[in-house]
């Protein structure tokens, strides 16, 4: 993904196009997208999903589909303008499929195992094929089309065999895919798929994107296409199990201080989702 440039002139090298007229270093094109991982997580997750777009720099959003979603959030999400993509999921939460058709999948509870790395080694690759597919299907029910873009729930698609799947399914249904890293990004550009530049994001013990780092992260924004990958929610009762709960409050926060929209306007960064890049 690369935001498309104007023509060359003439004669026009590197150092020329760098410049204007004036003499002024002019600054390459930038595009970002700023998805929000795991809308359909709970209420207060979606909730603040939502209010991250609609008052703060949010452009995207990838779903959950193993977990229930009350239909006006969804008829909410159609209406709302973010691109929605599919957040592929085999580590949290009972699969799509029988549980008996991908036992290598779940433990003895038929739930999926909180360990990405895990999941991989010990993953059936016909197994997996099944429950990321269905889960492609079930996106196609609840939206009525394909996602925009795939990623996966704790980076499981990092992991062979998980990512060899993610990619053949973003070939098959030609859509983009999430890169978090160069490995990634050179095996989705083999295929000729496409994904971001840049990646930056992270759902360690501490808040991520505080107002802080969204404006650093902003100023030093390089050229072509940049995902920054966030977490944001109101925390609520169903999130109490996970150890990235409260921290959404802070990067909804953070996503929605107007300093940021102020920035991304000065700068001329174009906000786009997965679909429009």
């Amino acid at each position: 993904m690369r935001p498309s440039s104007p023509p060359r002139g003439r004669g026009q090298g590197e150092g020329e196009r760098s410049r204007s007229l004036s003499g002024e270093r002019v600054k390459p094109a930038r595009a970002l997208i700023v998805n929000a991982d795991d809308f359909g997580l709970t209420g207060g997750v979606s909730r603040g999903i939502f209010e991250a777009h609609r008052t703060g720099i949010v452009t995207s959003t990838t779903v959950i589909v193993n977990r229930p979603i009350d239909p006006a959030l969804i008829g909410e999400l159609e209406a709302s303008g973010l691109g929605i993509g599919l957040h592929l999921n085999l580590t949290l939460g009972p699969p799509v499929s029988d549980p008996r058709r991908v036992p290598s999948l779940v433990d003895a509870e038929g739930k999926f195992i909180r360990d990405a790395r895990e999941v991989a080694s010990r993953a059936s690759k016909d197994e997996a094929r099944i429950e990321l597919g269905t889960q492609i299907d079930v996106f196609r029910r609840l939206i009525g089309r394909f996602p925009t873009h795939l990623d996966t729930h704790h980076h499981v698609g990092r992991h062979q065999p998980i990512l060899e799947l993610v990619l053949d399914f973003a070939k098959a249904i030609k859509v983009p895919v999430r890169s978090q890293d160069a490995e990634v990004r050179e095996a989705a550009r083999r295929l000729r798929l496409r994904t971001p530049d840049h990646f930056v994001g992270e759902s360690g013990p501490e808040p991520y994107w505080t107002a802080e780092r969204v404006l650093e992260q902003l100023a030093s924004l390089p050229g072509g296409v940049t995902e920054f990958m966030t977490h944001p929610g109101h925390y609520d009762e169903d999130l109490a199990y996970s150890r990235y709960g409260k921290q959404r409050e802070i990067e909804l926060a953070g996503l929605t201080d107007p300093r940021a929209r102020a920035l991304i306007e000065r700068e001329g960064i174009r906000l786009a989702h997965f679909g429009n890049v």
